[in-house]
């Protein structure tokens, strides 16, 4: 039952309200109602009519839906005013600051039952949880989302069943993480559910599952559809800045539906500006793919585009993965003393608690540049110094690949013992039969 249909409730209310003004049984009633019916109504023994209602929020001098909910009339776009500020916060890399922002949120909502401020909140907390490495609590906020969303047309539940995937897939779960973006792609797809924002959003996030799996082909199609849905929104910031300006201003004046269409506007662009990660891994996958088919031109400019896009987040670990593969081309392109640089200033940020696979595929390519040049005591340095890194990881595919060229580099050098040690501990880490194999492609997208 809900409190509208709870006259005690209701009753409760407006004899605290009255007593907060001044007012007496009298005044709240006329000159449409009797003194005595206001009082029956406090004592919540009459169930009152919308009219009656209306009647005493005006001589309250409340709006309607306070009165029969309990809500602030402001309350829920205040809330969303503060979900806007928290998306900024978070889309400058403020996480913690973000997190305390969205808590606050959280607990109004619930408080005053506010399902879609409540999963609103919910979504960012995980967003904050993927950006700290709080996986299992950005979890189950993505899941607590789902439930509150659990209503909604697909198209509004995606942001939280992208959200869980992402947390499989960071914590080493790629089948699982795959399976739950394809079959939700599949779903759009094939039901007719051409939602772009949420095509783009779930075709974004599988194609770092796919690069890890080995679906270099997939990847590369995902991320042309990612490219073809992206929205062309100039400066997303600057324009999301704009709206919620404009809303503070409106929501001052009393306007309360046109504040909440500013924030409306401000909530998706801060969204879009949150998403630039995804999208700068769309043109690091087409900056690879071209580096694969030897169109190292292309190559570095969809490579410089991804890294200039993740500066603007903030996005640390990305921005090194993409400045590794950047630098390699540049070596490709014949300029090994620039890419040596580049390798140098992404190893300057990173250490082995922090980024220890991005850090060591930067020592593997100074060890190649190293090599190339003939310096071969400094490339075996370097190649031993990413060999540990992958160690603590336990990236196997990459262990692997680096014991080649180790045991390369030491047979070259007439230590064959060692080579052969270097190729048997390759051989160890080889990937095992069958843990990359995916299912069907999803529908596309009518593009």
């Amino acid at each position: 039952m809900s409190e509208r249909d709870d006259p005690v409730t209701i009753g409760r209310r407006v004899q605290q309200l009255r007593a907060e003004r001044g007012l007496t049984q009298k005044q709240l009633a006329e000159p449409a109602y009797t003194p005595a019916y206001i009082s029956t109504l406090e004592a919540g023994r009459v169930r009152p009519s919308d009219e009656a209602l209306r009647h005493i929020a005006q001589r309250l001098g409340i709006a309607y839906d306070e009165l029969t909910t309990g809500r602030p009339a402001r309350l829920a776009t205040e809330l969303r005013l503060q979900l806007t500020g928290a998306q900024r916060t978070l889309a400058t890399g403020a996480t913690e600051a973000a997190a305390e922002a969205f808590a606050a949120v959280l607990v109004q909502a619930e408080g005053h039952q506010l399902a879609e401020e409540r999963a609103a909140a919910l979504l960012g907390l995980g967003e904050c949880g993927i950006d700290t490495g709080d996986l299992d609590t950005a979890r189950h906020h993505f899941e607590q989302a789902e439930e509150a969303l659990a209503g909604a047309p697909l198209p509004a539940r995606v942001p939280a069943l992208r959200g869980r995937a992402v947390t499989h897939y960071l914590a080493g779960e790629l089948r699982y993480a795959v399976y739950l973006l394809e079959s939700t792609l599949d779903e759009l797809n094939r039901g007719g559910l051409h939602d772009p924002d949420a095509l783009l959003l779930l075709y974004a996030s599988v194609i770092g599952p796919y690069m890890d799996m080995g679906a270099h082909a997939r990847a590369a199609q995902a991320a042309e559809f990612a490219l073809a849905l992206a929205p062309q929104a100039g400066d997303p910031a600057l324009v999301a800045r704009m709206h919620r300006s404009v809303a503070r201003t409106l929501l001052a004046e009393g306007r309360i539906a046109e504040a909440d269409a500013s924030l409306a506007k401000a909530a998706e662009l801060y969204r879009h500006l949150q998403i630039r990660t995804e999208l700068a891994n769309c043109h690091w996958m087409r900056g690879y793919v071209c580096a694969q088919n030897g169109e190292l031109e292309r190559a570095e400019a969809e490579l410089r585009q991804a890294r200039e896009m993740l500066c603007a987040k903030r996005a640390a670990l990305y921005t090194s993965q993409v400045a590794v593969e950047l630098a390699d081309v540049l070596h490709r392109r014949g300029r090994s003393a620039e890419a040596a640089a580049l390798l140098h200033e992404v190893l300057s940020e990173l250490s082995s608690e922090r980024g220890a696979l991005h850090a060591a595929a930067a020592h593997r390519l100074l060890g190649i540049i190293a090599e190339d040049a003939r310096d071969t005591e400094a490339a075996e340095e370097h190649y031993v110094r990413a060999l540990s890194l992958l160690e603590r990881a336990g990236a196997a595919g990459d262990l692997a690949d680096l014991c080649r060229l180790l045991g390369d580099l030491l047979r070259r050098t007439g230590r064959v013992e060692a080579a052969l040690d270097a190729y048997r501990t390759g051989l160890g880490h080889r990937t095992a039969p069958g843990t990359t194999t995916l299912g069907p492609a999803p529908a596309q997208p009518p593009l």
